[in-house]
């Protein structure tokens, strides 16, 4: 029989894994929306670190972080690809990345940025977005767009890679 301190340790040994969560807007033309932190070099997702201490799940994590960060607060669509990313100077990240929709001009006008994160947005195509996004986000964001694309399903990555 194990007692609750030797499930403590258990637990308390177990790898730490990080969890991200994000969202995926475009406009009518089918540019996604990208935002530029202040805190490190390229740009991102609306999204961020899922607080798992107070019980949040990914979407929930995704919806307040996209409030948070642009000052949207809408209802999020289907769930389009997670991605297992190694790290090498950190734990290991999954990250979910989840439809926003299609923006139109009234939501363009209505997004604040949290100034204490965020420089700037903008809206960047399909052909380009490699440029603005590194590794493995860029990657995870054109297999989200092919998902779109497709209709069904949700894409698993590792790395920003295709597995299954």
């Amino acid at each position: 029989m194990t007692t609750t301190q030797d499930y403590a340790a258990y637990i308390a040994g177990l790898p730490r894994v990080l969890a991200g969560a994000a969202a995926l807007f475009q406009d009518a033309e089918g540019r996604v929306l990208l935002v530029e932190p202040n805190y490190r070099e390229g740009w991102a997702l609306p999204g961020g670190t899922i607080e798992s201490d107070d019980g949040e799940t990914p979407r929930q994590g995704a919806r307040r972080e996209t409030a948070e960060e642009i000052g949207l607060d809408r209802e999020l669509g289907r769930l389009l690809a997670v991605d297992w990313v190694h790290g090498t100077t950190r734990p290991p990240v999954v990250a979910y990345l989840y439809d926003g929709g299609v923006l139109g001009e009234d939501d363009f006008k209505a997004i604040r940025l949290q100034e204490e994160e965020l420089l700037s947005w903008r809206l960047v195509p399909r052909e380009e977005l490699t440029e603005y996004l590194q590794g493995s986000l860029g990657r995870r964001v054109l297999a989200a767009l092919d998902v779109l694309d497709g209709g069904a399903g949700t894409a698993e990555l590792e790395n920003g890679h295709r597995v299954g």
